[in-house]
């Protein structure tokens, strides 16, 4: 199968570098304008099924890019975007000065927010939503009601691309940020789609590429 990551179009939190994980914030105009030119410019593959964070932003994204899929798209409730806890809403100027976001700054982002979200946690909880969505298709597949070489698209979080990517695009642990995609871009992955219960750890993305 092959598998497209697409991260949620601009919200005014994304414009004005705001910490937006928790926050149900809608698409901006700039947002939608961007995502229309991208279709114009024929950039998404056609997609057979289709993967959504049940967020407004993301929900929003699927319906412009896959009008047709908008009615029958899985929602995975795993796949919401990281609660950055006192961090939420706020962007790199207004936590200038705070201690506690200095040592998250100092740690590399690897620790939790203060709050918030565990970052090792949120991973396992978007790749335990991503084999949701592989047993899904593995079902769909069986039953002959989606074809081997279908394309399913994943219209999510950019935390959640990162989480995804970096437990099964062969990076490894630690590669989390060298996946990080700005917002209507990301990934096309080719995978085996036969066994999705072998899928709890290491490298099952055969190719990928960034668009």
């Amino acid at each position: 199968m092959k598998l497209v990551f697409i991260r949620h179009g601009k919200t005014k939190g994304n414009i004005q570098s705001r910490y937006i994980g928790s926050t149900d914030e809608e698409l901006c105009q700039e947002g939608i304008n961007r995502l229309e030119g991208n279709l114009y410019k024929n950039i998404y593959p056609v997609a057979d099924i289709g993967f959504a964070s049940p967020m407004k932003r993301c929900i929003q994204t699927a319906e412009i890019i896959y009008p047709y899929l908008s009615k029958s798209l899985y929602i995975i409730d795993k796949f919401k975007e990281i609660n950055f806890g006192r961090f939420e809403g706020k962007n790199y100027l207004e936590l200038n000065g705070d201690t506690r976001y200095q040592e998250w700054i100092d740690s590399g982002g690897t620790i939790g927010f203060p709050d918030g979200e565990d970052r090792e946690v949120f991973s396992k909880r978007c790749t335990a939503g991503f084999q949701e969505a592989l047993i899904i298709c593995h079902r769909l597949i069986k039953d002959k009601l989606l074809y081997e070489n279908s394309t399913a698209s994943f219209i999510v979080h950019g935390g959640t691309i990162l989480s995804i990517m970096e437990a099964y695009a062969g990076g490894g642990k630690g590669s989390y940020f060298n996946y990080q995609c700005s917002n209507g871009h990301g990934y096309i992955c080719n995978i085996d789609i036969c066994y999705p219960e072998n899928t709890g750890n290491g490298f099952i993305f055969n190719s990928f590429k960034k668009f």
